[in-house]
């Protein structure tokens, strides 16, 4: 594993380090492949490569692709993925529509969906994919379980998934249960990954994830298999990393 790891005093440091990772992509490839990803925790990101645009940066020759969407949620629904990217970041940037894929999740066969899904990701091979994490390991959708699937599917979403994301709708009761979501294949796959993770309540399963074993249960651990990848963390979710002596050496974790 070539791993790096970066932590920043705040949120809005990581995300403008990130976009300038994304920029060399964006610069050196001729078609390049952004995978994104939804929730708070990519916005910093987002806010800081809507800026490089406003400075020169062309995103007119990027195809992006979303890790997941609700089901039952159409794109203009407030609440769903597609509509979070086009608020924060296609509606800003010049970015063409058609070269913006989320899942269509009120597509009426899922199945269907998720092969169509699978079949844009075979012909656009990730070049950068931003994750994030959540409290329980998942990447994307995928939540732990016994087994992993590769290929994009339709998951239900574990309890301790719908509370988290609760936050976003006005009650519990709104939270779709099911989502699409890519597989891991695809996000193994993609050639460089970042992983984001700002907060305290994000320090247990960072320590995890990077120190522990690959395990099904905590799914974000099988990032430990990729050639490339990084995790960009604030202090507070970095804070059991930190206090781990030997992890500290080891990783050579400064704060910057």
């Amino acid at each position: 594993m070539a791993i790096t790891i970066r932590i920043f005093k705040n949120a809005d440091d990581a995300g403008i380090y990130v976009a300038s990772i994304a920029e060399m992509v964006i610069r050196q490839q001729q078609h390049p492949v952004l995978g994104l990803a939804t929730g708070s925790t990519p916005i910093p990101f987002y806010k800081a490569l809507v800026n490089l645009y406003d400075c020169g940066l062309d995103l007119s020759h990027v195809t992006t692709v979303n890790l997941d969407e609700y089901v039952g949620l159409s794109g203009d629904h407030p609440q769903s993925y597609r509509y979070f990217m086009q608020e924060q970041l296609f509606s800003k940037t010049n970015l063409h529509q058609q070269n913006t894929h989320v899942p269509n999740g009120v597509a009426e066969d899922l199945d269907q969906e998720c092969h169509r899904y699978d079949q844009i990701l075979q012909k656009h091979t990730i070049d950068f994919q931003i994750l994030g994490i959540g409290l329980n390991g998942h990447i994307g959708f995928n939540e732990p379980s016994d087994t992993l699937l590769a290929k994009t599917h339709v998951v239900h979403l574990k309890e301790a998934t719908v509370k988290s994301n609760a936050r976003f709708f006005e009650s519990i009761d709104q939270v779709p249960n099911q989502a699409i979501t890519m597989g891991v294949q695809a996000i193994l796959q993609a050639k460089k990954i970042v992983l984001m993770a700002f907060g305290e309540e994000k320090a247990s399963i960072i320590e995890q994830v990077i120190l522990g074993d690959v395990s099904t249960n905590i799914p974000a651990s099988i990032l430990q298999l990729h050639q490339d990848i990084h995790f960009v963390l604030d202090i507070a979710s970095a804070s059991k990393l930190l206090a781990n002596e030997k992890a500290k050496k080891t990783l050579g974790l400064k704060v910057r």
